[in-house]
């Protein structure tokens, strides 16, 4: 058996041999998380290299994610299938080791990070993803969900807002099995941090409801590993290990000091660092007995071996609920989804039309969905009433039962839309979480890792336009939605109309990544649609109303303000205009159909004009011929929402003028 030191010592030449080579990387926090690390992943980690998605491995994030030659190297020494090769590229074009640690690139990493305290808050949902399927299918003899989740942490992670947001519900939910480890080096980019983080740390996490274990020494591995062992025995609070350590630990020159943090050591100083920890060994090599000393294959294996015959005999004894279990790890929607939402369509389509807020009518459909999706989890930032996230189908989930399916998350946008990252990436689950739509900005960098890393999750945002009224114009968004619609692979969904909304949830539950739900606190449009109106919203842009023969106009709407080209409609069509209206509820989705269809919908060459009651940017792109968009370019005023739409000159008379304009 090799030293433990010498484990530990071959992250950290892997790790200066790697940024070296690169010429760029951070070498620091490998350095001197090294014996953390070798400690926790050698003798408490669960997993197998083998099957880097076995369902009951422990979680390991590394919310540091700069530092990612820590997770590389743990990666490659584990026996994940990172060669050395794969080290040597770190940083370079389509490799397995970019520069920071992401999801479904290289297998082990269960979540990006890299944006300082979001993989924290990650590993705060991945527990609450834990604790909500153990309860939910464990049964007497059989914890088939049973696992840890360790997340490292960094100085930066914990200044960060986004922490605080996570820390303090991970607390009061009691979050047992969620053991975070505290990178203390007191060292940033900018120096030495005691000059800007002057906390209390352990304080602060006691205040917060957590075990805390403080002034560990984070190179003594005996200290390292009775930190751990205490840390699983806590029976009803998350732990914090608050570790001191040295950043760039072995370096003679440069240990405990800022540049070492994101900068090569240098060609000398990395042989006097060989030198000083007594590691002879060229570079990239590390020799037979200490990679066979790493190699967590065998024990993994024997491990997920044992779970496999406790998970048979399980489901020997509760087959449904063995079945179930894997259909949601599996992110297969029950057999009976598509029933259910055909069983919508005909209610909606057989009904009259009722002059309703979109938002309700969100909630309506949400809430007959649920009834056959025991995955969801929804939730709110501490407006689950006003955002009608709260349905018929809502029980609370509380630190002493999680058995509910609605998580109150308080006044805490990011930390929600992050913990929800972090159990999308967990699976089992599909989290919805809702806040007023301005508000989205306090989250929106979530919501962007959330469609980087592909997960599925639910945005559900309301009060979506200067419609909010009398709270004004810090209430009463204008460039969220472009700013949302511009984020890479998103699909967001600004519904008019009860159909709309359904589809909305039926694409937000089959897609692979992520969803925005906008639902607008104000009614919605007035009209009954057809039968066929059903493929064209799920192509996100259809035509709801259209003239005989070729239109002389179209005009092309979202969400509420349906209802003003609606209207404008009858006025130009009294007037002898052959009029075209187009709903178009996912601009996302609708750019992402062939030209053809687009052109067809919008009848290219045809005059048009684009409505709604947010920035106008994003519609110039669909414009096919001569034409304007209708929106709102400036901040609101706090009055009645009718008013202000007068105010702000978008109305049904404004749409009329606009195409008159164009006629001319």
């Amino acid at each position: 058996m090799s030293d433990r030191r010498d484990l530990a010592n071959a992250i950290r030449f892997l790790t200066v041999d790697v940024v070296q080579k690169a010429n760029s990387g951070h070498p620091g926090t490998a350095m001197g998380m090294a014996d953390i690390a070798e400690v926790l992943w050698n003798d408490f980690l669960r997993h197998n290299p083998a099957n880097p998605k076995w369902l009951n491995r422990d979680r390991f994030v590394q919310s540091n994610g700069h530092g990612s030659m820590l997770t590389y190297s743990l990666l490659h020494l584990s026996g994940y299938g990172l060669t050395v090769q794969d080290l040597k590229d770190h940083r370079k074009l389509h490799s397995m080791t970019p520069g920071h640690p992401e999801y479904g690139i290289t297998a082990g990493v269960e979540t990006t990070t890299g944006p300082l305290g979001q993989g924290f808050a990650n590993a705060v949902g991945m527990a609450l993803a834990e604790r909500k399927l153990a309860q939910e299918f464990n049964r007497e003899g059989f914890p088939v969900v049973d696992h840890f989740t360790y997340v490292f942490v960094g100085d930066g992670c914990l200044m960060e807002g986004v922490a605080q947001e996570a820390a303090s519900l991970a607390g009061t939910l009691k979050l047992n099995k969620l053991i975070a480890v505290y990178d203390d080096n007191k060292i940033s980019i900018d120096g030495e941090t005691p000059g800007w983080f002057a906390d209390d740390t352990p304080a602060r996490f006691r205040a917060l409801g957590w075990n805390v274990i403080a002034d560990v020494d984070g190179h003594d591995f005996d200290a390292i590993a009775a930190a751990f062992t205490a840390a699983r025995r806590s029976p009803d609070k998350p732990t914090m290990i608050c570790c001191k350590t040295i950043i760039g630990y072995g370096s003679p020159n440069k240990q405990g000091k800022e540049e070492v943090h994101g900068a090569p050591l240098g060609v000398d100083e990395v042989t006097l660092t060989r030198e000083h920890l007594g590691w002879p060994h060229e570079a990239f090599v590390v020799p037979d007995a200490i990679m066979q000393a790493w190699d967590a294959r065998p024990r993994g294996e024997k491990a997920e071996a044992e779970w496999n015959a406790l998970f048979a005999a399980y489901r020997a004894q509760h087959p449904a609920l063995a079945a179930e279990l894997e259909r949601r790890t599996a992110g297969r929607l029950p057999e009976e989804f598509d029933a259910a939402v055909s069983a919508e369509v005909e209610r909606i389509l057989g009904g009259d039309p009722v002059k309703q807020p979109v938002r309700k009518a969100s909630n309506r459909v949400l809430g007959n969905l649920l009834k056959g999706l025991p995955e969801v989890i929804g939730g709110s930032a501490d407006v689950s009433l006003s955002t009608l996230a709260w349905t018929g189908e809502a029980r609370s989930i509380t630190p002493e039962d999680f058995s509910g399916n609605f998580v109150h998350y308080g006044v805490r946008e990011f930390g929600m839309s992050a913990m929800m990252n972090g159990m999308a990436a967990h699976g089992g689950l599909i989290p919805y979480g809702a806040c007023y739509l301005v508000f989205s900005d306090y989250s929106r960098n979530a919501v962007r890792l959330s469609a980087l890393m592909g997960l599925k999750a639910v945005f559900l945002y309301t009060h979506d336009s200067i419609g909010v009224g009398e709270d004004g114009p810090t209430h009463q968004p204008c460039e969220q939605l472009v700013a949302l619609r511009a984020i890479p692979a998103m699909s967001l969904w600004r519904p008019g109309s009860e159909l709309e909304a359904l589809v909305a949830w039926e694409s937000a539950m089959k897609r692979e990544g992520p969803s925005v739900i906008v639902a607008a606190r104000q009614d919605g449009a007035v009209f009954a649609h057809k039968p066929g109106d059903l493929e064209g919203i799920r192509k996100g842009g259809y035509i709801l109303k259209d003239a005989a023969g070729k239109p002389d106009v179209v005009l092309a709407a979202t969400g509420s303000e349906l209802g003003l080209v609606l209207e404008a409609a009858k006025v130009l069509e009294g007037e002898g205009r052959a009029v075209r209206v187009v709903s178009i509820p996912n601009g996302n989705l609708f750019a992402r159909q062939d030209r053809a269809y687009q052109d067809s919908v919008l009848s290219f060459g045809t005059p048009a004009v684009f409505v709604e009651a947010a920035s106008p940017l994003y519609w110039y792109q669909f414009l096919k011929g001569p034409g304007t968009v209708v929106g709102v370019d400036r901040f609101g005023e706090s009055a009645p929402g009718p008013e202000i739409y007068r105010a702000m000159n978008l109305t049904a008379e404004r749409v009329v003028s606009e195409a008159a304009q164009l006629l001319a």
